[in-house]
């Protein structure tokens, strides 16, 4: 959400950062309704004086009569504002964040510019498989039964790669607690508006699990639970920045992906996540800083195992809605002869914090809302693409990354017998 001061003083911004984003506001009308919010505030406000003035004329016939056309007056007025007020924030709800000048301009993906790469690319002295006829081969994973039992996208990670995927998810989420970021389990389902809040309603509404509880969805991510845990709350400045750590289930229908990667593990309606948040101050330098510690903190996980990735910087047409910055982090696949997204990196400054009215006290004592940030730590099952078809041997068998030896019982995932 935005200020509708901000939006006042900078109509042109928001209308480039619209059009920046591909999304569609009517500027020119939420401007011109908070003008009238304003006016309507100020008339009930003129009623109610005169009100309380003739109260104190006891019994007085004229003040009778004057207090009841008040009366109907206010009923009128205040109808009348709340009609405006809501139009407004509906209005409201549908305005993106202002991306950083820094953040280049495009349409789509097109626009995405690398700026680092990291590793090298594998090369095989075979004929390299993909993740789906190694998962095959060596019984790892089954989408033919989880579609049976779960629907499309279904699957059952099975034997040494279920393992790996407890192994490596323990492991990011102890590695990113010891830095000093609170270890969290985040529930899964939550309320509208912690979804609302995070900016996932009202543009990726179509993406969320709706369940028949009224009020409850599946969450897509612990961003949207952990980001809202203070919400409606006034933190001290001194507490700040917060740093969180968490372990959740993730549920999307990916009803924009339709025919996209409808085959293996790579886009699925359950995956499971360690997720980075941070609450920070309302200070874009400071929030630049965090936001390169995040970056630091994943792209160490993504080194450890030694798979090369690259990070690209993502123009306003694929940044989505709420932030002013982004980085995506994808790591090579082989079989796919590129790199896929393994994780993205964002900052939201005070947008989620305004709809999810999450504040500090300043050492001046001021209010002000704080700024958000947060970065996938590692989402699994897709980053065991990367790891299957980097590490896959002539002979079929797959070895495991080092630094998850020490929580498996095998260094080498063999063919079956």
């Amino acid at each position: 959400m935005l200020s509708i001061d901000f939006i006042i003083n900078n109509k042109n911004k928001v209308k480039e950062a619209l059009k920046n984003k591909n999304r569609e506001a009517d500027v020119d009308k939420i401007i011109s309704l908070d003008k009238k919010r304003r006016e309507l505030i100020l008339h009930s406000e003129s009623l109610r004086r005169e009100r309380n003035l003739i109260a104190k004329k006891h019994g007085e016939k004229s003040s009778i009569q004057r207090g009841k056309k008040i009366k109907a007056q206010l009923k009128l007025v205040d109808g009348e504002l709340k009609r405006v007020k809501d139009e407004l924030n509906n209005l409201l709800s549908y305005l993106v964040n202002i991306p950083l000048d820094s953040v280049p301009v495009g349409k789509d993906e097109s626009g995405n510019v690398e700026i680092k790469r990291w590793g090298e690319i594998p090369k095989f002295d075979f004929t390299p498989r993909s993740h789906i006829e190694i998962g095959e081969s060596l019984d790892l994973f089954d989408t033919k039964r989880g579609v049976k039992v779960s629907g499309f996208r279904g699957y059952f990670l099975k034997n040494e790669l279920a393992q790996m995927h407890i192994a490596l998810l323990f492991y990011v989420f102890n590695k990113i607690a010891k830095k000093g970021y609170t270890p969290m389990i985040a529930p899964a389902i939550v309320k509208g508006f912690t979804l609302f809040g995070s900016g996932q309603f009202p543009w990726g509404e179509q993406e969320v699990y709706k369940l028949n509880d009224n009020d409850s969805y599946l969450a897509g991510t612990a961003e949207q639970p952990v980001t809202s845990y203070y919400s409606d709350e006034i933190l001290a400045e001194k507490e700040l920045p917060k740093k969180f750590v968490a372990f959740s289930p993730c549920f999307r229908k990916e009803a924009g992906a339709y025919g996209k990667d409808t085959k293996g593990l790579y886009r699925l309606h359950e995956f499971w996540k360690v997720e980075q948040v941070i609450i920070s101050t309302n200070d874009i330098n400071k929030s630049i800083e965090l936001h390169e510690e995040l970056q630091r903190n994943t792209e160490e996980v993504i080194r450890e195992l030694k798979l090369p990735y690259r990070v690209l910087l993502m123009c306003t047409g694929d940044m989505g809605e709420p932030q002013v910055k982004k980085y995506d982090i994808e790591v090579w696949m082989p079989s796919r002869n590129s790199f896929g997204e393994a994780a993205s990196n964002s900052i939201m400054t005070d947008f989620q914090s305004r709809r999810l009215n999450i504040r500090y006290r300043d050492k001046d004592g001021k209010i002000n809302f704080v700024h958000t940030l947060n970065n996938t730590g590692v989402a699994s099952p897709r980053i065991l693409i990367s790891i299957l078809e980097n590490y896959q041997q002539k002979d079929g068998s797959v070895l495991v990354p080092e630094l998850l030896q020490q929580y498996l019982p095998f260094k080498k995932i063999e063919p079956r017998t």
